[in-house]
């Protein structure tokens, strides 16, 4: 399961509480980034690392081939296409993830970038021309309730997935 989109749309939230509803492993791949050090210089202008993306594949091929992953990173054509069954990218209105960006301290730059990445859709885009139209899902992602609706709707697909691939 591949849970790309924007930073501030409630992957991490998502993704956690799926796991824990699910029983499968969860992995935050910038978490796992920066635990293995796993980059290859620094961007000044966002102010933040580069993801070594070879390292980061080579670190997740193992457990990827086990199955019954949840991955959660904003980009995603960089990963095999093998290794998802299924990829929800969340979405956010602009006011609500304005507002969630700033308070995580982005500003400028980094933070009209982010919201221009939403408004086109980038992310999105991105997951279609990586994988199978048909396995990549829109989620709306501005409220509780659609954290709620969302967790629901994403546990009954891997209930049912399981049931016929098991």
């Amino acid at each position: 399961v591949w849970s790309p989109g924007t930073p501030g749309v409630g992957k991490t939230t998502l993704g956690k509480e799926l796991a824990s509803r699910v029983g499968l492993s969860y992995v935050n791949v910038g978490d796992l980034a920066k635990e293995g050090e796993l980059y290859e210089g620094f961007d000044e202008e966002y102010d933040c690392p580069i993801l070594d993306e070879d390292r980061v594949i080579d670190e997740l091929e193992d457990r990827m081939s086990e199955g019954g992953v949840i991955v959660d990173y904003h980009g995603c054509d960089f990963f095999p296409e093998r290794w998802f069954h299924i990829v929800f990218v969340l979405r956010t209105e602009n006011s609500f993830l304005y507002d969630r960006l700033q308070s995580r301290g982005y500003t400028g730059k980094k933070l009209q970038d982010n919201i221009q990445c939403e408004i086109f859709q980038t992310l999105y885009e991105e997951a279609v021309l990586s994988y199978k139209k048909e396995i990549v899902h829109q989620l709306p992602s501005n409220t509780p309730e659609d954290l709620e609706r969302n967790l629901d709707q994403i546990t009954q697909w891997i209930e049912q997935w399981m049931k016929d691939n098991n």
